[in-house]
């Protein structure tokens, strides 16, 4: 007979029968909306911090460990965890359930500037493409998460794709607003192609040249990007909200024309009651600031 089965209750014996199933997700993001679709049906952990940079914060040695404990990891992917990702695919190739969501929507590459051809990760600026994000996220949840009530789970996620849904249809109400003419984009660096597609904006160009925070531009970048601007008759520059704007102010005063540099929440949700904790909230914040931005100037 089992000794475990004699000593049935005793802790030590219970092994992993008693473990609550696990989802590890990198960025905050995906985290939140992970944490919509599972519910209380499973620990999710999410490794990046509010307000951090999703190109490169990075994780603990404990945090690592639990990457490789994990029943499932859900990342970004496209090369946007660029400190996380070796452990992701270590964990992968030891056999743990994993996610690149990134590459299951339909994704986008960089058409100008220093990343050209590579492929843009920032696909949650599109709201269309996050609700088959969250598709997607439920169906591999049900496939590799044991445990776990299948119909809540469906449930949840309809419920959560339909917010998206209507979320997606308020910001193209909003954006209707904005005349043809004055939807022009310059950000801190390349991460609102999604949105730019989808609405039918045309980013001018951006601080940093390219899909990275981790890339700085040169003299001749900013000198290039201020006589764009001057030429588009460019009302705004949008910066992220976690990032310095020293730069876009810089380029706002050798722009030579009257340009507002406005923050906003785009790789990064913050702390509650701080604009952005949650995507919704994020989204519905950013699409009102950049209504605002272009049509109040």
């Amino acid at each position: 007979m089992c000794v475990c089965a004699v000593l049935a209750g005793v802790a030590g014996c219970s092994g992993t029968a008693d473990k609550r199933p696990t989802v590890v997700v990198t960025t905050n993001i995906l985290g939140d909306i992970t944490r919509q679709i599972v519910g209380d049906e499973a620990d999710v952990t999410v490794l990046m911090k509010p307000n951090a940079d999703p190109h490169s914060f990075g994780i603990s040695a404990a945090e690592a460990a639990q990457i490789e404990r994990a029943d499932l990891v859900v990342y970004n992917g496209l090369g946007l965890e660029e400190n996380v990702l070796r452990h992701v695919t270590a964990a992968g190739e030891s056999g743990v359930a994993t996610l690149a969501v990134g590459e299951a929507v339909d994704p986008l590459t960089y058409r100008s500037d220093e990343s050209a051809g590579h492929p843009d990760p920032h696909f949650w600026t599109d709201p269309y493409r996050v609700r088959k994000a969250v598709r997607v996220i439920g169906e591999k949840v049900a496939a590799e998460v044991g445990g776990i009530d299948k119909k809540a789970l469906a449930s949840r996620t309809r419920a959560y794709e339909e917010k998206v849904r209507r979320l997606a249809e308020q910001m193209k109400k909003r954006f209707d607003g904005i005349p043809r003419e004055r939807r022009k984009l310059v950000t801190n660096h390349h991460v609102f192609g999604y949105l730019a597609q989808r609405y039918g904006f045309d980013v001018v160009g951006a601080v940093i040249p390219s899909g990275t925070t981790l890339a700085s531009p040169s003299a001749a970048d900013m000198k290039n990007l201020a006589t764009t601007i001057e030429k588009a008759g460019v009302k705004a520059i949008f910066v992220d909200s976690s990032q310095p704007d020293r730069l876009a102010r810089v380029l706002e005063r050798e722009s030579h024309v009257d340009v507002a540099v406005i923050p906003l929440f785009s790789e990064s949700l913050t702390e509650n009651g701080k604009g952005a904790a949650t995507y919704l909230e994020m989204m519905q914040s950013n699409s009102e600031a950049i209504e605002r931005g272009l049509t109040k100037r």
